[in-house]
């Protein structure tokens, strides 16, 4: 398997993997990130909404053919996606949304997903 592939593969199944704990266990995902729900559920909405999205990603990176006309587009989304969670990471540790063991796992599972998809577009064969 090609490096590319195999970063594309492995960030699809961290992808799936988040979305399924996303939507199907909020409040574990709640805790890994320092907060205890309690009475407070508001969490698990934004979780859930969250997981599917992470899910479809996972999914459509797992799927994706390097021949597919839509690779290039969806890996750029892919570097964009992850890029961003990285710097909301950073932000939401540097302003204490975040609690400092929870904001170091964010920002590295972020930051790994983020060179993992910059490995796989810069992999990805050409447009036309």
């Amino acid at each position: 398997m090609e490096p590319g592939e195999m970063a594309r593969k492995t960030l699809a199944c961290v992808r799936i993997f988040n979305g399924a704990a996303g939507l199907l266990a909020p409040a574990r995902m709640a805790a890994s990130l320092g907060s205890t729900p309690g009475e407070d559920r508001r969490f698990g909405y934004p979780a859930r909404m969250f997981g599917i999205r992470t899910l479809v990603l996972g999914t459509d990176l797992l799927l994706l053919k390097a021949d597919d006309p839509s690779a290039r587009r969806i890996l750029q989304q892919a570097v964009l996606i992850h890029a961003t969670d990285t710097a909301a990471a950073v932000y939401a540790g540097a302003r204490g949304e975040l609690a400092g063991k929870a904001a170091k796992f964010t920002v590295a599972i972020s930051a790994v997903n983020t060179v993992l998809a910059v490995i796989s577009l810069a992999a990805a064969k050409p447009r036309g």
